[in-house]
C-alpha cells in the first residue's frame, strides 16, 4: 500500500464494483491500469470519509452533550429510549464511518489495498445506513417537543423517505440507466419507440 496515489478522475465513484477504464475514445486519454484504478478509488474513498466522519462526529458530539442539560431529566420514558436508541446508532456510525482509517493502518504495506479498498467501500455503505438512521432518530427526538401529535413521525417520515430518494433510489437508478446505455447493441430509447411504431 505504498503505491503513489494515481490521477483523480471526475467520473465514477469509488464503491463501483465493476471496473471502469477510460477509453482512448474517451477524451483522448488512455485506460487506466489496474495500480491506477485502485489507487483512484483508495482516494475516491477517503475524500467522501473525510465529509461523513465529520457530520457524523458533529451530529455524535450534540447527542452526547444533550445528557447533561437540565431538559434531560424531564424526558419520559418513551423518550429515553428513543435517546438511548439515537446515542447507540451515532456510536456505531462513527465506529463504521472510521474504520477504513483502521483498515488502512493495519494493513499498510501488506500489499492488500485492492482487499481494503472493496472493504472500505461496504463499510462506507453501511455507516451511511446507521447515520441515515441516527439522523432521522435525533430529528424525531427533538421534533417530539416542538410538534404537537403525530405530526412529528409525519415529518421525520418524508425527510427519511427523502434521504432514501437521494442517497439510495436516484444512484441506484443512474447505474441502471448507466448500465443499458453500455450494453453492447443497445439501441437508445427514442429509436426503439420509432422501431414499436
Amino acid at each position: 500500500m505504498t503505491e503513489q496515489p494515481g490521477r483523480l478522475a471526475a467520473e465514477g465513484t469509488a464503491c463501483r464494483p465493476h471496473h471502469d477504464s477510460h477509453g482512448p475514445g474517451a477524451g483522448g486519454e488512455a485506460p487506466e491500469t489496474p495500480r491506477e484504478r485502485v489507487n483512484r478509488r483508495w482516494n475516491e474513498v477517503l475524500q467522501e470519509t473525510r465529509v461523513a466522519q465529520t457530520g457524523v462526529q458533529i451530529l455524535f458530539g450534540f447527542l452526547l452533550s444533550v445528557a447533561f442539560t437540565p431538559l434531560f431529566h424531564g424526558l419520559g420514558t418513551v423518550d429515553r429510549a428513543l435517546y438511548v436508541l439515537t446515542v447507540v446508532l451515532g456510536a456505531a456510525a462513527t465506529g463504521t464511518l472510521i474504520a477504513p482509517v483502521s483498515l488502512r493502518r493495519f494493513l499498510s504495506g501488506q500489499r492488500m489495498k485492492r482487499e481494503v479498498v472493496e472493504a472500505a467501500c461496504r463499510l462506507m455503505r453501511c455507516g451511511m445506513v446507521l447515520l441515515a438512521l441516527t439522523i432521522g432518530c435525533t430529528l424525531l427526538l427533538i421534533l417530539r417537543f416542538v410538534v404537537p401529535g403525530v405530526l412529528a413521525e409525519v415529518l421525520v417520515g418524508g425527510v427519511m423517505l427523502w434521504f432514501g430518494l437521494c442517497w439510495y433510489v436516484l444512484p441506484l437508478r443512474l447505474r441502471r440507466r448507466a448500465a443499458r446505455r453500455s450494453r453492447p447493441g443497445a439501441a437508445p430509447h427514442p429509436q426503439r419507440a420509432s422501431a414499436g411504431r
